[in-house]
C-alpha cells in the first residue's frame, strides 16, 4: 500500500467521522422538535377538552405572544370573547377569572407554535451556513419547516371556523389542523431515524415491508377518525364498551343523507368508524408481528414488530378507559399522546426496513 492510498484513506475516515459527528448533532435538534412537536400536540389536546379554543378571538402571530398585563387589557379580550357564539350561547356571564382559565389554555398553545417554529429554523439556519447539512437532506428539512408555517394559516382558519355562526370550530378543519401537525411530527421521526444506526438484518419476508407501510397509514387514518370524534364530541355518544347501546351494530348510525354524509357529521358513526379502525389496526399490528416472527424470530425487525404490537394494544386499552370515564381530561390526552407515540414508532419501525442513509463520501480510495 502507497503512502498516497494510506493518506487518501485517512480522508475517507475523517470525512466519514465528520458526517457521523454532524448527523449526531442533527438528529439531537430533531429530537428536541418532535419532543416539541409532541407537547404542542398534547397542550392543543388539552385546549380542545377544555373548550379553551376560541378564546382568543383574533390572530396576531407577532404582538399575540405578550398576553394581557392588566386589568383593562383583560377586560377588552374578554369583550372580545363575549361577541362570539360561544360565550353567548354557552358560557354567557362566564367571570374574568373563569375566562382567564380557557385563555391561558389557548395563549399557551399558540406560544408553543411559534416556539417550535424557532426551534426548528434557527438551528436548521446554523447547520446550513456551517455546511453540515447533507445535500440529500436540504430539500426535506426545508419542506418541513414550510409545513410548518402553513400549519399556522391552518390553525387561523380552524379557530376562525367557530367566530362567527358555529359555537365550536369545525370538524373538518380540527382534522386538517391535526393531520399536519402529525404529517409534520412523522416527518421528523423520519429524518432523524434515517440518520441513525441500522440494522443490517434482511426484511424477514418479502411483503413486510409492505405491511409496515400499512401499519403506518392506517395510524394515520385512525388519528384522522380520532380528531372527528373530537370534532364532534362523538366520544360522548357511547361510553360503554365492547357493545354501543347494547347493540355490535348500534341504531342510528346512517340516519342522514346522502349516506356517506353520516362518516363526517354523524357523531354516532364517527365513533363506531373510529372503533372499527382500532380493530383493524390491531389486526394489521397482529398479523404482522405474527409474519415476522415465524420468518425471522431473532431479526431487528421481528422484534419491533412485537413491541408495536405492544403499543397498539396499550393504546387500545387507554381509548377503552377514555370512552369508559366519559373522555376525562387526563384520560384523552393520555390517549392523544400515545396516538403519537404508536405513530412515531411505526414511522421508525418502517424506516428500519430501508436501511441507513448512506454518507455523502465523494472520495474513492486509489492506489
Amino acid at each position: 500500500m502507497t503512502a498516497a492510498t494510506i493518506g487518501t484513506e485517512t480522508q475517507i475516515r475523517t470525512q466519514i467521522a465528520k458526517v457521523d459527528s454532524d448527523r449526531r448533532a442533527i438528529r439531537v435538534w430533531l429530537g428536541v422538535v418532535v419532543f416539541t412537536l409532541f407537547c404542542l400536540v398534547l397542550v392543543g389536546g388539552a385546549t380542545r377538552l377544555t373548550d379553551s379554543g376560541l378564546s382568543i378571538t383574533e390572530w396576531k402571530p407577532v404582538h399575540g405572544v405578550i398576553p394581557p398585563l392588566s386589568v383593562e387589557e383583560w377586560e377588552q379580550e374578554l369583550e372580545l370573547y363575549r361577541q362570539i357564539p360561544e360565550y353567548q350561547q354557552i358560557n354567557k356571564g362566564m367571570s374574568l377569572d373563569e375566562f382567564k382559565h380557557i385563555f391561558w389554555w389557548e395563549w399557551a398553545h399558540r406560544l408553543l407554535a411559534r416556539m417550535i417554529g424557532l426551534i426548528f429554523a434557527l438551528p436548521l439556519f446554523y447547520f446550513w451556513i456551517r455546511g453540515r447539512i447533507e445535500p440529500g437532506l436540504r430539500l426535506p428539512l426545508v419542506g418541513v419547516l414550510a409545513l410548518g408555517a402553513l400549519q399556522g394559516f391552518i390553525g387561523w382558519w380552524m379557530v376562525s371556523s367557530g367566530l362567527s355562526e358555529r359555537v365550536d370550530v369545525s370538524q373538518y378543519r380540527l382534522a386538517t389542523h391535526l393531520m399536519m401537525a402529525c404529517f409534520i411530527f412523522a416527518s421528523c421521526v423520519w429524518i432523524m431515524r434515517s440518520l441513525s444506526p441500522h440494522s443490517e438484518d434482511a426484511s424477514p419476508t418479502p411483503k413486510a415491508r409492505m405491511v409496515a407501510g400499512i401499519l403506518v397509514a392506517m395510524t394515520f387514518l385512525q388519528i384522522y377518525l380520532g380528531a372527528l370524534v373530537a370534532g364532534l364530541d362523538a366520544g360522548f355518544s357511547y361510553n360503554t364498551w365492547p357493545l354501543m347501546d347494547g347493540s355490535i351494530v348500534p341504531q342510528g348510525l346512517f340516519v342522514q343523507a346522502p349516506a356517506w354524509i353520516n362518516l363526517f357529521e354523524n357523531p354516532k358513526t364517527v365513533q363506531f368508524v373510529h372503533r372499527l379502525g382500532a380493530y383493524v389496526l390491531f389486526a394489521i399490528a397482529l398479523f404482522h408481528m405474527i409474519q415476522c416472527l415465524r420468518a425471522a424470530p431473532q431479526s431487528t425487525h421481528a422484534r419491533r414488530s412485537v413491541l408495536m404490537f405492544a403499543l397498539v394494544c396499550l393504546q387500545a386499552t387507554i381509548g377503552i378507559v377514555t370512552l369508559l370515564s366519559q373522555v376525562q381530561l387526563h384520560a384523552g390526552l393520555t390517549h392523544q399522546g400515545m396516538a403519537l407515540i404508536v405513530l412515531a414508532f411505526a414511522v421508525a419501525h418502517l424506516r428500519g426496513f430501508y436501511g441507513e442513509r448512506p454518507r455523502p463520501i465523494a472520495m474513492e480510495v486509489r492506489d
